[in-house]
């Protein structure tokens, strides 16, 4: 910056004048490179999550920060990983009660019944809350990866209570009381349960151990789908 005092500019009546007459030169700090977000000028902030906070805490927190610090000239917006969550979890929501609707309606329409559906999809609370539980045990953020696993046990954990309500309705049929068939029904049909639930859950061990690339992924679906599926058998 000092060389440009030395440089020398020719005024109106033909005289050099030296420029450090003309203008008074100031240093200060500015970034080596400016860049831009949908054509505004942007400032990047990268964070990491601490432990037992999920993406959903970290946006909440952000959008507090960014609230109570940044005036109404300013804009906020996601990018990466942060992106997919909150574009995500929307479209998941309405995944998930599209799936119990659908699966309730396919129900309705096998058994011909409205009543023995809502029977077997008890057993969806119970593989939530298992999945939530084995997530929080593991230390599992609730992403986009587990909110797919948590909907796939919608249909896993139906076909247990469709293989028990069945078995019931049959025996109500043969001339056994309500509680007789529900009794029979469960005892004769818990080993097919439970070796077809030990087969799912053998098959999925893999994704809770994964590793390499792209493992958080598969395990985050793996420990969603076999804690839902513990519980819930």
């Amino acid at each position: 910056p000092l060389d440009l005092k030395s440089i020398f500019v020719r005024s109106d009546n033909g005289d050099m004048v030296q420029l450090d007459n003309l203008v008074t030169l100031k240093e200060s700090v500015a970034p080596p490179q400016l860049y831009r977000y949908n054509r505004f000028v942007s400032a990047t902030i990268s964070t990491g999550l601490a432990k037992g906070y999920t993406i959903g805490d970290g946006l909440d927190e952000m959008d507090r920060i960014a609230k109570e610090t940044l005036d109404g000239s300013f804009r906020t917006a996601l990018t990466g990983e942060s992106k997919e969550f909150r574009e995500s979890s929307s479209s998941l929501m309405f995944a998930f009660i599209l799936a119990l609707l659908l699966i309730y309606l396919v129900l309705a329409a096998q058994f011909e019944s409205f009543k023995d559906p809502m029977v077997i999809m008890v057993t969806v609370p119970l593989a939530i809350a298992g999945a939530l539980i084995f997530m929080a045990y593991s230390g599992t953020t609730l992403n986009i990866f587990s909110q797919i696993g948590i909907i796939m046990l919608i249909g896993l954990v139906a076909k247990n209570g469709i293989l028990i309500v069945e078995f019931a309705n049959q025996r109500q049929e043969e001339g056994l009381s309500k509680a007789e068939a529900i009794l029979t029904a469960s005892v004769q049909r818990l080993r097919p349960i439970l070796m077809t639930s030990t087969s799912t859950l053998l098959g999925l061990l893999p994704l809770v151990y994964a590793s390499g690339e792209g493992a958080n992924s598969r395990i985050s679906m793996g420990i969603s789908v076999v804690g839902g599926m513990l519980v819930s058998t």
